[in-house]
């Protein structure tokens, strides 16, 4: 071999890895609609998490961006939660546990009924809703997160360690982040 085939075969051989590892860190969540991850909970029981937005939140979109997009967020959530993206302004009916959700203002910034009932009535955006097994509710967690700060809460949740009555604080100051 030559010298140009050997520089061309390292330069394959470097895009390959370049894309490879591109792909690794291109991970994006697995959004489902609410009905579509409570079906899903039926036969493969998982927590679920719920992210509760509307279309003019800013801060809605920069949890998107910087982290629902951040690899080992989205990794985590895929493997151990199915995740729901719900309009909190949707005009979309909504089942569950026996009740029928709607919008019935259908006007500009009006709230959907679930997502008053899974807030209690304390909207705001972005808000994160966090259900067991069971569909029962866990945690509500209004506020644009950091990834830094959002791992150690989906960790916790996912762990179950609410259960044990270990508080979140101490958990954290123990935590040992994937994240860089």
């Amino acid at each position: 071999m030559n010298l140009k085939s050997t520089q061309i075969a390292k330069a394959i051989t470097l895009l390959v890895i370049a894309l490879f590892s591109f792909n690794v860190q291109a991970q994006e969540i697995k959004w489902l609609s609410f009905e579509e991850a409570i079906e899903k909970s039926k036969d493969n029981p998982k927590k679920i998490i719920i992210d509760l937005y509307t279309d003019w939140c800013k801060w809605c979109k920069v949890m998107d961006k910087n982290t629902f997009a951040h690899p080992v967020i989205a990794k985590y959530i895929n493997e151990n939660y199915y995740a729901v993206k719900f309009n909190a302004e949707s005009t979309e009916p909504v089942s569950f546990q026996g009740h029928n959700f709607g919008n019935q203002n259908r006007g500009s910034r009006s709230p959907h009924d679930l997502a008053i009932a899974l807030t209690q009535g304390k909207l705001s955006y972005p808000t994160y809703v966090f259900m067991d097994e069971k569909q029962q509710i866990i945690h509500v967690q209004p506020g644009y997160i950091k990834p830094k700060q959002f791992e150690p809460m989906i960790t916790y949740i996912e762990r179950e360690l609410y259960r044990e009555q270990k508080p979140f604080d101490k958990f954290v100051e123990n935590f040992e982040s994937n994240i860089e």
